[in-house]
């Protein structure tokens, strides 16, 4: 993935002079003039969700060292600014459609290229909306200065995640996976301790080996087509010779399951239960959104590079991810009937919020993957409720057992806030979670006979689970006395947020889910993704 110095002319033996400034841009070579003009148009904004965190995160490292309460201030400021910029890509990808961002101004297959599309623009607008009230929740309650460089960390994780939403280029999200990777692990083992630290060596453990897959597929199609732009693949693959329809099918296999582990599929899910219950609180919050990369991977790789109408791979992915999210579905519903701690039962919450998501997805089609996307959102903001309720309760808890006998110090404002997170995990009214699964039943009506009633029975089973943690939280008197509760109102303000987002989400379900319609129609038709890299002009 280098730029070359100049491109080499068969004709004359020489090599061509360099492009000059703005061509480039929209030809399949350096050096071709701009078919377009049209094509001119790249806002370099698109970058800035990658540089921003970088920047932020270097200045904490080089200049902020052991200055917590300045890397409070440019953190904030930082994910503020962010939020800010997320919001403005989501508008321009709502009204002039996909954009690429080209860095070295060189095309594919030569350069390092950003796509900002519908989908992008919504996954990076999630991500900057949880990182506000994760990041408050932490300085509120002071998980930031329990270890060192937790705010570089968390702006390392910011931009692995961002760039894995933005490129358009499967190597590089393979290179933003690794930095993601590496940031969550130090996150993840913040604090000390040796359960903690034992399950972040699994973790790494485990996500090593899903990046070596990853690199073994990245080099089966690479040497097939002699490219990793998606787009770029989207043009090539249809056009194989036959006698590479079984390279690309392995290659396929091989992606799609090094997604299933970054989104925690059955079987490969063995990672993150005890990665997401020994975490730190604030920790498991923000890994809400880690998981959906993997969704997101999924997504885009099945609409775009291996869509269900590629006769090499068109069966691959309906054929394993329907049994593996129902598998899915049905594991984290029953781990949360009998999860010993809360922390371990929002991992288990979150493994069934997943087969969710992959349920929807694995339909394939416009209606169920604006399903799955508006479930993705709902997830992800009501996983991070529970994890941050539970942080707030298990400092309020002489015990972390729920079946310990131990009462709550002042159980009024966690109370409420984790009744609201069972109802929304649960799926019931009047959250967001009840409109998402009803979305998703009636995606899959033609198989209601399968897909209804695991999904209900599922809800049903993780009802009773949080149901009967929270009896035991709240309802059961214990004779060993409560903690004094700290006074922490930031951090009952960050999570108050949350819940304010997942009532937001459920006010405007019906203008949200247009606007989720129109996004899956434009995945099931990528021209538009396409030509905003300017492929056909390739020679």
């Amino acid at each position: 993935k280098k730029r070359p110095r100049q491109p080499f002319n068969p004709d004359t033996g020489q090599r061509r002079p360099p492009p000059p400034r703005g061509e480039g841009r929209g030809g399949g070579f350096p050096g071709q003039p701009i078919s377009d003009p049209g094509a001119q148009r790249m806002s370099h904004w698109i970058i800035a969700p990658v540089v921003l965190p970088a920047v932020a995160a270097a200045l904490m490292v080089l200049a902020l060292r052991g200055t917590l309460a300045l890397q409070r201030v440019l953190g904030l400021a930082a994910i503020l600014g962010l939020n800010a910029i997320a919001l403005a890509l989501l508008h321009t990808a709502t009204t002039q459609g996909p954009e690429a961002y080209f860095l070295g101004d060189w095309p594919a297959p030569f350069g390092i290229v950003l796509v900002l599309d519908r989908l992008s623009a919504l996954m990076v607008a999630l991500l900057a909306a949880l990182a506000l009230p994760v990041a408050l929740y932490a300085i509120g309650s002071g998980w930031d200065a329990k270890g060192a460089h937790f705010h570089p960390l968390l702006m390392f994780l910011l931009m692995g995640i961002g760039g894995a939403f933005l490129t358009g280029d499967a190597f590089n999200l393979f290179v933003f996976f690794e930095v993601l990777l590496i940031a969550s692990y130090g996150l993840m083992i913040h604090g000390g301790g040796e359960a903690r630290t034992r399950a972040g060596l699994h973790y790494v453990a485990f996500n090593l080996l899903g990046s070596a897959l990853f690199l073994f597929a990245l080099g089966l199609l690479y040497a097939t087509t002699g490219t990793l732009n998606m787009a770029d693949l989207a043009v090539k693959l249809p056009d194989l010779p036959e006698g590479d329809a079984a390279l690309l099918r392995t290659a396929a296999v091989m992606l799609f399951l090094v997604f299933a582990i970054k989104g925690a599929l059955v079987p490969l899910h063995f990672w993150l239960p005890s990665t997401y219950a020994n975490a730190p609180g604030v920790t498991a919050a923000l890994f809400a959104i880690m998981t959906k990369v993997g969704a997101y991977a999924t997504l885009r790789f099945a609409s775009l590079v291996f869509p269900p109408d590629l006769p090499a791979t068109g069966l691959i992915l309906p054929t394993f991810l329907l049994p593996a999210a129902l598998l899915t579905l049905g594991l984290g519903a029953i781990g949360t009937l009998g999860a010993a701690t809360l922390p371990r039962l929002a991992a288990f919450a979150g493994i069934a919020s997943m087969g969710t998501v992959f349920l929807a997805l694995a339909q394939m089609s416009p209606v169920a993957n604006a399903a799955a996307l508006f479930y993705l959102v709902h997830s992800t903001l009501a996983t991070a409720l529970i994890f941050l309720v539970a942080d707030l309760l298990s400092r309020r808890r002489a015990h972390l057992s729920l079946d310990a006998a131990a009462s709550v110090a002042q159980p009024g404002p966690t109370g409420a806030l984790y009744f609201a997170a069972a109802v929304a995990l649960a799926g019931l009214p009047p959250l967001s979670g009840f409109p998402g699964k009803l979305m998703i039943l009636d995606a899959w009506r033609d198989q209601a006979a399968v897909i209804w009633p695991a999904v209900l029975v599922s809800s049903f089973l993780m009802l009773l689970g949080l149901s009967r943690a929270g009896s035991l939280l709240f309802w059961k008197p214990g004779p060993a006395p409560a903690p004094a509760a700290p006074h922490e109102p930031l951090a009952l303000a960050a999570a108050f947020a949350l819940l304010a987002a997942l009532a937001a989400l459920t006010v405007f379900a019906g203008p949200v889910t247009g606007w989720l319609m129109t996004t899956a129609d434009a995945l099931s038709d990528p021209t538009a993704y396409i030509a905003a890299n300017r492929l056909g002009a390739a020679p």
